[in-house]
């Protein structure tokens, strides 16, 4: 049987694209930019699998055109890139990189965290323009973390791991979540809270939430005006959980006291957007979970979940996974050839 066909939208860190090539044939977008929407087009079509990355639209569209294609494997945590009802129509099965990169990611809120409350950015500015001019008793007086309320807004993986270092600074932490988790509240000693409630009472708030429609903009113009004047906002999970012109509002009026972003909307954030006019705001370019090791990992997870898809095995983090059935019948027809026992390879 020939082997399966398979398009990657972007080079890989690490060695997982050789594991790739060892059982697929496999062809790389070469370009540090997306593939155009035709380009994405025509390789899909031809295609037994597809691993994407977060900037890589999969809509119905596609999908449509793409009738040999079984696996999408998004290099990702979420999924808000693919139109999962789609594929689940069409019995294409979707799966993600979940797990590996929540500490990795966790370590980078903390680092925006800090750098928000001192005034990190800012002071490296004001040396580089030459305004440095003494030490002084006033200058560039930030917030302390220890003793400070730390709101996190979805409490999955990547929440715990911040929690669990929130809680080694001596911050207190309180979270909203679409349920509580009373076991993680002993563990962790934090409180559940109502998304007005935990606005009106943190210091600091962390996003972590899926994008969903419910948690599209779940900060917006009401949630900023409730927020404490010296609150600053974190966000590592993604832009559209923010509504950037409410955010734009609410600190150049000094309604909050910063913000740091690690996503926006769109991406990337264009070089005029207001936000940068304002001193008291960090964006760094959706690199919270760009280490070496993780996104190695990440990329090994992507092409393991592709493989294993490919060989008919249900992978453990499909996301559709309600379409096993249907989806193990297409690629049963399909006949393509995988060897499992790459997948025994160690990392």
């Amino acid at each position: 049987m020939p082997n399966p066909r398979v398009f990657v939208t972007r080079h890989l860190p690490g060695d997982a694209l050789d594991l790739l090539a060892e059982q697929t044939d496999v062809t790389v977008w070469p370009h540090e930019l997306p593939p155009p929407r035709d380009e994405l087009e025509r390789e899909a079509a031809r295609s037994d699998g597809v691993l994407t990355l977060l900037t890589d639209r999969i809509d119905d569209d596609i999908l449509k055109k793409s009738p040999r294609l079984l696996v999408v494997s998004n290099m990702a945590t979420g999924f808000d890139n693919i139109d999962l009802e789609a594929a689940s129509r069409h019995n294409v099965l979707v799966t993600r990189t979940l797990g590996v990169l929540s500490a990795t990611t966790a370590e980078f809120t903390i680092a925006l965290i800090f750098a928000a409350a001192r005034r990190i950015v800012e002071g490296d500015r004001v040396v580089r323009s030459g305004e440095w001019k003494t030490w002084g008793p006033e200058v560039l007086l930030g917030r302390d973390l220890s003793g400070a309320t730390l709101g996190i807004i979805g409490m999955g993986g990547i929440g715990r791991e911040v929690t669990h270092r929130a809680l080694a600074l001596g911050m207190r932490v309180v979270y909203f979540s679409r349920r509580s988790k009373p076991a993680l509240e002993r563990r962790y000693r934090m409180e559940f809270l109502g998304l007005d409630e935990l606005c009106r009472e943190s210091d600091f708030i962390s996003l972590h939430a899926p994008l969903t429609t419910e948690t599209r903009h779940v900060v917006n113009s009401r949630t900023l005006a409730i927020m404490k004047p010296t609150s600053i906002l974190v966000n590592t999970a993604r832009g559209a959980l923010v509504d950037q012109g409410a955010l734009y509002q609410a600190l150049s009026e000094g309604r909050i006291g910063g913000a740091a972003l690690d996503v926006t909307d769109p991406e990337p954030i264009a070089p005029n957007d207001p936000l940068f006019s304002l001193p008291n705001v960090i964006v760094t370019p959706h690199i919270a979970s760009a280490s070496v090791a993780t996104r190695s990992r990440m990329a090994r997870l992507a092409v393991q979940n592709l493989l294993e898809a490919l060989a008919g095995r249900l992978p453990k983090h499909a996301v559709n996974r309600e379409i096993a059935r249907a989806w193990r019948q297409r690629v049963r027809k399909r006949g393509v050839a995988i060897r499992s026992k790459m997948m025994e390879r160690p990392a």
